[in-house]
């Protein structure tokens, strides 16, 4: 393994070295891969502390199953992986009582929300406050219409990726979306908060 490779040779040779049991080849792929799942599973948990317990969860499953892993995209791979993650401690979350949205509102932070370099060419500078309402928002919508906000919207799949992730048709991504997207658009309506820091009067 070199770093003259391109980058889709080289995350292939960290893959294939990973398979054969090198673990510094699968510390390779955590190291390009674990924004993104942490920023997926933030997005879905709006809890950080449940956020990086699923992240650590995530790649614990990839490396265990890596034996099963039958090619084609890794990325999509570990991502289903981490949306399986995600739906289990939504699923043990059911037990506890939900957190204040005070709560909510003192822990996202320009800190806790990563950069995701997935996000597209033009990412868009929020404040702190836009930032909480989007994840307030988020958190509001149905489990199965905020993964595919959070894959299409803010990890930049496509909506074939995202329905792979998902294991459902891509009409059903689709129509998730546009439902997801106006929910989220309406509550920061109602809320005042605009993407791009513009506030409603």
């Amino acid at each position: 393994m070199t770093s003259a490779l391109p980058v889709d040779a080289l995350e292939q040779a960290w893959l294939e070295a990973a398979c054969d049991g090198d673990l510094e080849a699968f510390n390779a792929l955590v190291l390009r891969y674990q924004t993104l799942v942490y920023n997926l599973a933030y997005r879905t948990l709006s809890d950080a502390e449940d956020a990086a317990d699923a992240t650590q969860e995530t790649f614990l499953s990839a490396y265990r199953g890596l034996g099963s892993f039958r090619g084609g995209s890794f990325r999509s791979w570990l991502l289903r992986i981490a949306v399986n993650v995600c739906y289990d401690q939504l699923r043990r979350r059911q037990r506890r009582p939900a957190d204040s949205l005070e709560a909510l509102l003192e822990q996202v932070n320009a800190d806790t929300l990563l950069p995701d370099p997935a996000a597209g060419p033009e990412p868009v500078t929020l404040t702190a406050e836009t930032a909480a309402a989007i994840q307030d928002g988020l958190g509001r919508l149905p489990p199965d219409m905020r993964l595919v906000v959070v894959l299409c919207d803010v990890q930049g799949a496509s909506y074939e990726e995202a329905a792979a992730i998902l294991r459902v048709p891509v009409g059903t991504i689709k129509s998730r979306l546009s439902r997801g997207r106006a929910q989220l658009r309406d509550f920061l309506a109602l809320h005042g908060e605009l993407p791009g820091g513009a506030r409603r009067p």
